[in-house]
């Protein structure tokens, strides 16, 4: 009879677990994004190792923050760079990449996490806390990526479809402040 409920007692804490592990692995299921330009749809990945990043990179796309600003920076051989709020009906040649949303996040560096070709990271002005953006972000261009900003700033996301709409939006005609001289603007969508 002990052995029985014993036994009872094993299977149900094994079933215990089975469920509360299932429950963590929906929970950590990946957010996907779609980023809508002119010259095709970049479709993407949001990294769970920088949660903040994450969250609040979703948090924008949702509220349609993203949805008409401009990739106002692209250089070829090196980024694209968006997410600027005061590029929306900017004028042309008007100086961007100023702009933020009124914050920034805390770095969260992760040695596993580099700048590949497709990474999606993190703009940031010259803080010594390496303080992320609270919204512009650059997508690394080159095929052997721009390795020398790993742990520098944030990666935390991949362009994982699109990357003819990387090089198509990075060697776009610029002006000397790599500012496209044909707006190239952008909707960002979160995939549920």
């Amino acid at each position: 009879m002990k052995k029985i409920a014993f036994l009872s007692f094993i299977i149900l804490l094994m079933m215990n677990l089975s469920s509360s592990s299932q429950g963590t692995a929906t929970s950590k299921k990946q957010v996907k994004f779609v980023i809508h330009t002119e010259f095709g749809d970049m479709k993407g990945i949001l990294y769970n190792e920088t949660p903040k990043h994450r969250d609040n990179f979703v948090k924008l796309a949702k509220s349609g923050f993203y949805d008409g600003l401009l990739f106002h920076r692209v250089i070829m051989g090196f980024m694209i760079q968006g997410g600027d709020p005061l590029s929306k009906n900017a004028k042309a040649g008007q100086a961007l990449g100023m702009g933020d949303p009124g914050y920034t996040i805390p770095a969260e560096f992760n040695v596993n996490l580099k700048h590949k070709r497709g990474a999606l990271a993190a703009a940031r002005n010259e803080n010594p806390e390496k303080n992320s953006s609270g919204s512009q972000f650059y997508i690394v261009q080159p095929e052997k990526g721009t390795h020398f900003l790993d742990m520098n700033y944030t990666v935390f996301g991949e362009v994982t479809e699109g990357f003819d709409v990387i090089d198509k939006i990075a060697s776009a005609p610029k002006d000397q402040r790599d500012r496209p001289l044909k707006d190239i603007k952008m909707t960002v969508k979160i995939v549920e």
